[in-house]
Order: C-alpha cells, then structure tokens, then sequence
C-alpha cells in the first residue's frame, strides 16, 4: 500500500476507515458492515452535496452501524465495519466499476465524483476499500489458520421504497454462488417469523455487483448477506429487536445447515 497516496486522501484527524468492534470475539460468526458509515475525508470537503443527503440511505446503510455492534455482543462475534460513505466508495463493488464512486446516486448529483482522475480513483481504494478488504481477509485467514470455521454474515439496510415504489420486504437474504446452505436455513427461519415479509434475493439480487462475500466467502466458505428495511432499524428498540432476532435465528440456522 503507498502510504503516499493515502495520506493524499486521508488528513491527520481524519479516521482510519476500518473499524474493528470485539475483536476478540469466539462466535463461529464474522459479521461485517460494507456501508456502515457515511464519513468523507477532508480532503474532499462536503462530496458536493448536503449533510441531509448523506444521512440518506444513498450516503450508507442506515441502522447497521448500531446493529452490528449490537448483535456482535448479543453472539460474541468480531464486527468488522468501513467508516467512510458509500458515495466516496462503496466497498461491496469491484473499485474498476463506474458506480463504485457513482456520479449520480437517486437522483442526486455527486459533485465530487464528476470527472474523477485515475489517480483520485486510485487514492480512494488504496486509503479506503483495500484496508477494509485486508482487515476482513486477515480475520479470515487467522480463523483459517487455528482451525475455525467461520461463517461470514454482511449485514446491510435498504430503503422502503426506490424510484416511488415500496418494497414491502421486512428483510431479504441475498444469495448466490459458493456454499448457500446457511442463507437459504436463514431463510427458512425468517419465514417462521410472525408478520415478517422475507424476500428471496429481494429487493436485490446477488450478482457480479455484489464484491465483498464473493471475494471473500467464494467458493466454499458459508455466508449470508442480510438486508432489513430501514424504517425498522430507524430507533433503538427497532434496531434492539432486530438484534435479538438475529442473535436467536442465526445460531439455529448454522445448526440446520450443518455449520
């Protein structure tokens, strides 16, 4: 990594952008959060675009900051999670993508993203992505090395309604290549749940947008990426009831596919 470039994108007071909560943490589980903060560095002021449009859902994943750290304790599992807004890089796509520092996010122009150079492409995935990618690999691989099977879950939020459309999806498990044996038992128990409406890669796909648990969980490694509606995580008995949910279902689930 060139620190050089780095420090071109990160200022002194900025934080570094992973942030690794419980990390002595037994679970069989490694929770991680792609989009859990929506920090910009300094250096790239205000993206070009208001406070109020970065607390949107376009700015990050609402709720899951809170979430994770709630559940890693509920299950006694590391939570690994990026600081920095998905609108300065979203870490779950391949950093060569045009929308991985998307000009245009929902309508809303990203002022900073227009034009960008190789070069301040380039210091965003070195400064960024890269340290959030090596901390999730290292985690893995020290698990790897003493023998511990690990089953790696990436939490996520999604907002209610996209393009004047509501999604009435309470949650959706996102699947597909490699081992799916625990997101489809995760499915399975969410279904179980009263009232819950469980969507089956819904409202997205799993595809070749998807980057972290395919690079990461693929071929063989158990995996699960979570998505529940933001309005739900929006207060702290949501996210708590959210949490207690999760920390009963997915230990069941591990158990029903063999974890």
């Amino acid at each position: 990594m060139s620190s050089t470039v780095e420090s071109a994108l990160l200022g002194r007071d900025d934080p570094p952008p992973v942030d690794i909560f419980n990390p002595g943490g037994t679970s069989s589980f490694l929770l991680i959060g792609d989009h859990a903060g929506n920090l910009v560095p300094s250096g790239l002021g205000d993206l070009g675009v208001t406070r109020e449009e970065l607390e949107r859902h376009i700015g990050w994943d609402i709720g899951i900051a809170e979430l994770g750290v709630q559940l890693a304790v509920a299950l006694d599992a590391p939570f690994i999670s990026q600081r920095y807004s998905r609108l300065v890089i979203d870490c779950n796509r391949s950093p060569g993508r045009v929308d991985a520092m998307p000009e245009v996010s929902d309508g809303t122009a990203i002022g900073a993203n227009v034009g960008l150079s190789e070069a301040a492409r380039t210091a965003r995935v070195v400064a960024i992505q890269l340290p959030y990618q090596q901390a999730i690999g290292d985690e893995l691989a020290r698990r790897d090395a003493a023998g511990k099977e690990t089953v790696l879950v990436a939490l996520h939020s999604f907002t209610p309604a996209m393009g004047g459309v509501a999604r009435p999806w309470h949650t959706g498990v996102l699947h597909d290549a490699g081992d799916t044996r625990f997101a489809k038992a995760v499915i399975e128990r969410l279904r179980k749940e009263p009232g819950l409406v469980v969507g089956d890669n819904e409202p997205y796909r799993m595809d070749d947008i998807d980057h972290t648990i395919p690079l990461h969980a693929y071929p063989d490694r158990p995996y699960l990426e979570l998505e529940v509606r933001q309005d739900l995580l929006q207060s702290p008995a949501g996210i708590g009831e959210w949490s207690d949910r999760l920390a009963r279902l997915l230990p069941a689930a591990a158990r029903d596919a063999g974890c």
